[in-house]
């Protein structure tokens, strides 16, 4: 496997390549909540050109894997230098206070990349208009992690948020699918399957609409009795939009139920065989015999991927879990 890690100097107008004095290479996505990142290290035998803020792009095989920004340079005293570079979503921790009304999220994604001076990419419609998205002082990221939850909440739809290569990104999990295989008949050394009510399920989901005629909330509650008396009670409460009406508020109830009353099913994998551009958000076949429910094949939404590179040669670290879609 060939590689280029191209570090852009745009101060002094100077470009190196660090693959061939690079011995391992980590990129690491997370579907929520954090940028993409990039560490590598080198040893120094002589100053080389590099400073924060430079641009980093990193090819495997020609394909395009990360584009991002040094933010942290680290030199023991052995001369080894340790860098790590994040992609555009790190500049999204910034916080801001914005008040959107009647916006899909790609809408509100655009705004918040325009007022960051970030670039975008595809912007799917998740076909679901926001009432009112309002937050004061809050991570930008946050922001848009919100709306995404929002959206899913009224959808029952995954949409993911994710940097593709210096473009802002929001797109639908299912038309994210790879055509990888994990499991059996690929390289898979090991491999932990759990299965818990313990980290993201509930089984009563409480919703609470402002009501500024009585000051109070209006209540409205969904459970599954069955659930309840197997599990015990699990509540998820939520205030939703005061502009909400008792239909709409039913709709995001049962979606919220038919998403959290289940037993959540993940998986973790260790020393399968890499494969480049495979991100956090894409699905994925998974195929393990000795686990029911992968034994046929399965595809699992992908929550966070880690590529190692080293010595030519490539491996991941994933974590998955079934969902629906």
């Amino acid at each position: 496997m060939s590689y280029k890690l191209l570090v852009f100097n745009a101060e002094a107008n100077t470009m190196y390549d660090y693959a061939p004095i690079t011995q391992k290479i980590d990129y690491t996505t997370n579907r929520n909540g954090s940028a993409g990142k990039l560490t590598f290290s080198y040893l120094q035998e002589k100053p080389i050109n590099l400073t924060e803020g430079a641009k980093v792009q990193f090819y495997a095989d020609g394909k395009e894997i990360f584009l991002g920004f040094v933010f942290v340079i680290e030199q023991d005293r052995w001369g080894v230098v340790s860098v790590t570079a994040y992609d555009q979503l790190r500049y999204l921790k910034a916080n801001a206070s914005y008040s959107f009304v009647g916006k899909k999220l790609g809408e509100i994604i655009q705004q918040i990349a325009t007022d960051m001076q970030l670039q975008v990419g595809i912007l799917e419609d998740t076909g679901y208009t926001i009432p009112t998205l309002t937050k004061e002082n809050a991570e930008c990221l946050d922001i848009v992690e919100y709306g995404l939850q929002v959206t899913q909440y009224n959808t029952g739809r995954t949409f993911v948020f994710y940097d593709d290569f210096g473009k802002l990104s929001l797109r639908e999990a299912k038309n994210m699918m790879s055509n990888v295989l994990i499991g059996n008949g690929s390289v898979l050394t090991e491999y932990s399957y759990k299965s818990d009510i313990d980290s993201d399920t509930y089984n009563q989901v409480k919703l609470v609409r402002p009501n500024k005629e009585t000051g109070q909330g209006d209540t409205y509650v969904f459970n599954d009795s069955a659930t309840i008396k197997k599990w015990g009670l699990l509540q998820k409460y939520e205030k939703v939009d005061e502009n909400l009406n008792e239909a709409q508020i039913s709709q995001q109830g049962n979606i919220m139920m038919a998403y959290y009353n289940r037993v959540l099913k993940t998986i973790s994998v260790d020393g399968v065989g890499g494969v480049p551009g495979l991100k956090a958000g894409t699905m994925a076949m998974f195929k393990i015999k000795d686990v029911p429910e992968l034994s046929t094949g399965l595809f699992l939404l992908l929550d966070k991927v880690k590529h190692i590179f080293s010595d030519g040669e490539h491996t991941m670290s994933v974590e998955a879990k079934i969902i629906n879609t």
